[in-house]
């Protein structure tokens, strides 16, 4: 039995057993590691080459037709308000394509990162999300929190580009044009505006981190991600073409910003201080209340567009509930008659969440909290019921919902 085990060999190779590392058994045969390495790499190439799925162009160039205004009208049909916001975005990804088409000469057009600010709730995500659904380009969305100093528990930054190679079916020369937008990025500031004395790893190192990849540079992606896979190839990509769009809620920057307003006002200027919106202090925000927030300057110099999104009032969360394509009330509705019910909110009824929600001060995101607590008793009894076809939701059937509710959390706690 010991001289058939030393007899083996490789299937493919035909390199003996005592002159490779090991062989892998299969059915019929054995593959040593040089073979299977070889056909790692064989597949690889398959893979760049490859037309990617879902009906993606390999080129993965915006059509000569889009205009950034064309972008725009897109958003709007799914978000609303944030003019400012949409138009800066439309702009970046318009010009980041714009510049990848233009011929090499003598000027080389650099590329223009941007960062969104604005508190929880107000569609930075969303805004990312829609994009990317318009987009036919590779697009990628990761969460800053994830990320720690390399040798630390959690994830290298370098992981945040395995998405954006998932995203394109492992084509690097597609993934090379891309857009990865960056949530949370204010999760990573320190915690005062000077230099760590002890090493911050989740914070001002993962900062640092960010530098050379925003800015354009050869970086070794791990293409299963993460740290769990040490053994794998590391795949190169070039991050010089690559758009990065960052985002985050920066809670408190509104203070700084009001106190850097107040240092401004005194003197001859005083008149001044009568005309700052002090409801939507963000729309003052600059480069500055960043860097005093907890953004390294060096960060803040390699995201140069620097827009706002607007905080939600009762108008716009009204909006919300019912116009867009996706607008919650929709949703609903459409769960409701897939059950075979027609489910109608009255204006008064909508009015009533967009309030709450307001109160709650959760943005957009306390609507779907609110018609929760409003549908769950609905959504559990009528469906058993074969004889309802319509159900109304009216001002007091949802205050008393919400009231309910309340009352719930409140004995729990």
């Amino acid at each position: 039995m010991s001289k058939y085990k030393e007899n083996l060999k490789c299937s493919f190779c035909g390199k003996d057993k005592r002159d490779s590392l090991m062989l892998i058994a299969g059915i019929e045969g054995h593959i040593c590691e040089t073979c299977v390495e070889q056909a790692y790499e064989i597949i690889n190439e398959e893979l760049k080459t490859k037309p990617s799925k879902g009906g993606k162009n390999s080129s993965f160039m915006l059509p000569s037709s889009i205009t950034p205004k064309d972008i725009k009208s897109f958003l709007d049909q799914y978000i609303i308000g944030q003019d400012d916001a949409k138009k800066y975005l439309s702009v970046a990804v318009y010009n980041h394509y714009k510049r990848l088409n233009s011929k090499l000469d003598d000027i080389e057009i650099e590329k223009s990162n941007i960062i969104l600010v604005g508190e929880t709730g107000t569609g930075k995500t969303l805004l990312a999300k829609t994009i990317a659904r318009f987009l036919d380009v590779p697009f990628a969305i990761v969460d800053a929190t994830v990320f720690t100093e390399a040798g630390y528990v959690g994830e290298d930054v370098e992981s945040m580009l395995s998405r954006l190679l998932q995203a394109c079916d492992y084509n690097v020369e597609a993934a090379e044009k891309g857009i990865v937008y960056i949530d949370e990025i204010d999760k990573i500031a320190r915690k005062n505006d000077n230099p760590s004395i002890t090493r911050d790893v989740s914070g001002e190192g993962v900062q640092q981190a960010l530098l050379k990849m925003l800015e354009g540079t050869e970086v070794n992606v791990p293409p299963q991600g993460g740290r769990k896979h040490p053994e794998q190839k590391m795949v190169k990509i070039n991050t010089s073409n690559i758009l990065f769009i960052c985002g985050g809620a920066f809670a408190g920057i509104d203070k700084l910003i009001a106190k850097r307003m107040n240092t401004q006002v005194i003197g001859y200027n005083s008149e001044e201080k009568h005309t700052i919106d002090r409801d939507n202090m963000m729309q003052y925000v600059t480069h500055q209340d960043l860097k005093h927030f907890g953004m390294i300057p060096e960060l803040i110099g390699r995201l140069p567009v620097l827009t706002y999104l607007e905080p939600l009032d009762l108008k716009t969360l009204i909006a919300i509930l019912t116009v867009p394509k996706n607008a919650l009330i929709k949703q609903y509705e459409k769960l409701f008659e897939i059950e075979g019910i027609k489910l109608t909110f009255t204006q008064e009824a909508i009015e009533l969440v967009a309030q709450k929600a307001l109160e709650y001060k959760l943005g957009a995101r306390g609507l779907r909290s609110l018609c929760e607590m409003i549908l769950t008793d609905a959504m559990f009894d009528l469906p058993s019921k074969e004889d309802v076809t319509e159900f109304v939701v009216d001002r007091t059937y949802a205050e008393d919902k919400i009231r309910k509710s309340s009352k719930l959390k409140l004995l729990a706690a």
